[in-house]
This record gives structure tokens, C-alpha cells and sequence, in this order.
């Protein structure tokens, strides 16, 4: 019952210590951007090391009544267990994410692959299963581009996931989903299957950002916002998009009011592209961080849903499956993701 010291505590006050001497500098909101951080970083490890202290008295608490004998205690300790091993579990997987990126917040574009509306409606249905995931995680999530499909669903999205762990976790969700389902498209309703793009790439901030963009080398170009959009989208041009000239690179964002914030929305996209690219170099890997780039078609996906004729999703790197498919659509990823993290350390993988 000792694994909390998996997690180094006194490491962590001491971190704690540095942060709090760096937010005590008169001088530190002169750079409110870098002040934030600091503020935010301090934050997190706070409640970090707040919760594993309040495990390790938990976990105390049950070893001293478990040593009185005393078989009245019985059900109340082992009501006790279950919750302190599934949350000693998910506190060891976060001990897991040791990346450069992996505390910090995630940029996620889910694309359709061929297919048309089939695919369309897939991508629309991975963005409300990724909403719900980040619902149920307490974490925020800002649509920062959308393009609707032209009968029904989306043909991309991108969202800004903001909170500690986000990019750690999503980083298991990169690659192609495949879909198999009667369509609801098909007046026959025959069995279809359909494929979606994901991509997950860490946000990058002014301290970690290691590629520095040449303005010179951006075209950009504003446009009028397109689809429904709601309220949220004005009628004139405020949509931007970004062409980076040396690598070719675009991107495009639409869904904030003006054409300044949509602009900064743009840059952080791009800035989060170009040091995917930076790293795949660095590393000759191209699995690092964006993973290897595949066709969206039969046979590259990472992971598949099976709608009919039986249900089952199954990750087919780590053959984690689940039967229960509306499930999985609601947001219940965190099977998934677990499975990933761990399999990712096995050194018997390929």
C-alpha cells in the first residue's frame, strides 16, 4: 500500500517552493502572459500534491483500522478499498505522462476522410464523443474552425482543449477512427464504413515554442465566416486564413467574433504544426507527435467502431476493446487511453 511514492512528494514541494518565490517577484506581471503561467503551473501542483497527501492519509487511515481486527470495520474498509485503488490507479497513469507537452493543453482537428456525407456525419459524431469526454474530465473546449458538410455533419473541426493532462491523454486518440453502421443515409440502409482523421498537437507557448515564424513568410487572407455558425459568427470578414509560404502549410479559423482574435487563433494552430514538424525532424520519427501520416482509408485505422452487426469498439494497437459502442460514443474514453499510455511503454510492442 505504499505506491504512492511512485509520485515523489518531496520533489514536488520543492518545485512548489521554486514557483512560489518566482510569484512573489514585484516585477513578474510585467509579462502577464509568463505571470499566468507561473500562476496556473503553481496552481496545478498544489492540487497535485494536495491529493496525493490526502490518498496517503486515506490510505493510513485504512491500514490502521485494518490492524485493530475488528470484523464490525470489515464492510466499511472494504468499501473503503475500491475507491483508493481506482483513484491510486489513475494517479500512477498521470505518473505515466512525462513528455515535454504532456501537462499541458492539446489543439484536437478531426477531418473526414473519403466517403462524402457518410464520413461527414462520422467526423460530427467523433467531435460530440470528444466533447463529452471533455466535459466529463472538467476541462474547457474552444471551437476554433469549423467546416460544416454539405448535407449533413462536418468536414473538419479544430478545438482548443485546455487543462492539466489534456494533451498527455489526447495524444492516444491521433489517428484514423473507422466507423461500420447501417447508414441512416441509405434509403436501402445497407452497411457502410466510414473513416475520420485525428490529430492532436500540443498548444505551445512562448517559452516552449522552439520555431520562431517569419512574418514575412505568411500570406493571410480574410474571408466571410461560412455555414450556420449561430450567433457567435458575423456576417462580415472576419474569418482568416494563413498560408505559412516555406512549408505550405494553411490554416484557417472563423468562429470568434473578430477578425484580431480569429487571427491569433490561426497563429496557434500554425505555431503548433510547424514545431510537430521541428520535432518529427529532430527525431526522424514521425510517430513523436503527430504520429505518422496515413491515408484515411480501409485498412490504416487505429481504432474501430462497429455499429452493426454486432457492436464493439477495439483499438487495434492495443486490442482494448469494449462492447458497450453508445457508450464510447457518450465520452467513456478513458479505457482507451489507459490501455494506450500503458502499451506505449511495453518494450515487447512494435
Amino acid at each position: 500500500m505504499n505506491s504512492w511514492c511512485i509520485f515523489d512528494l518531496p520533489g514536488k514541494e520543492v518545485e512548489i517552493a521554486s514557483l512560489q518565490k518566482k510569484s512573489e517577484d514585484p516585477e513578474l506581471w510585467n509579462d502577464r502572459e509568463h505571470a499566468q503561467r507561473i500562476m496556473k503551473n503553481l496552481a496545478d501542483l498544489r492540487d497535485e500534491l494536495e491529493g496525493w497527501r490526502k490518498l496517503e492519509n486515506r490510505i493510513t487511515s485504512s491500514l490502521e483500522l485494518a490492524e485493530l481486527e475488528d470484523e464490525s470495520l470489515q464492510p466499511d474498509l472494504e468499501a473503503e478499498l475500491e475507491p483508493i485503488e481506482k483513484e491510486l490507479e489513475q494517479r500512477e497513469l498521470s505518473t505515466l505522462l512525462a513528455g515535454p507537452y504532456d501537462k499541458g493543453d492539446a489543439l484536437l482537428t478531426i477531418s473526414s476522410g473519403a466517403g462524402g456525407t457518410e464520413s461527414n456525419d462520422w467526423a460530427a459524431m467523433l467531435q460530440r464523443m470528444y466533447l463529452r469526454w471533455i466535459e466529463r474530465h472538467n476541462y474547457e473546449a474552444e471551437v476554433l474552425d469549423l467546416t460544416e458538410g454539405e448535407e449533413a455533419g462536418i468536414k473538419s473541426v479544430t478545438i482548443s482543449v485546455k487543462g492539466r493532462l489534456a494533451y498527455g491523454y489526447l495524444h492516444a486518440e491521433k489517428g484514423v477512427h473507422r466507423l461500420v453502421r447501417l447508414s441512416p443515409f441509405d434509403s436501402a440502409h445497407r452497411r457502410h464504413t466510414s473513416f475520420a482523421q485525428v490529430e492532436v498537437l500540443p498548444e505551445v507557448t512562448s517559452e516552449t515554442a522552439t520555431v520562431q515564424i517569419n512574418p514575412e513568410d505568411l500570406r493571410i487572407d480574410v474571408y466571410r465566416s461560412a455555414g450556420a455558425g449561430g450567433q457567435n459568427v458575423q456576417k462580415n470578414s472576419t474569418a482568416v486564413r494563413i498560408t505559412h509560404l516555406p512549408t505550405g502549410l494553411v490554416v484557417s479559423c472563423q468562429n470568434e467574433r473578430s477578425q484580431m482574435q480569429n487571427r491569433e487563433s490561426a497563429m496557434r494552430v500554425l505555431q503548433a504544426r510547424l514545431e510537430d514538424i521541428a520535432q518529427q525532424e529532430r527525431d526522424k520519427e514521425l510517430a513523436n507527435l503527430r504520429g505518422e501520416y496515413v491515408k484515411t482509408e480501409w485498412g490504416s485505422q487505429i481504432r474501430s467502431y462497429v455499429l452493426h452487426p454486432y457492436q464493439m469498439v477495439k483499438d487495434h494497437r492495443t486490442e482494448y476493446e469494449v462492447g458497450n459502442a453508445q457508450a464510447v460514443l457518450d465520452g467513456d474514453l478513458d479505457g482507451f487511453i489507459e490501455a494506450y499510455l500503458r502499451w506505449r511503454l511495453d518494450p515487447a510492442k512494435e
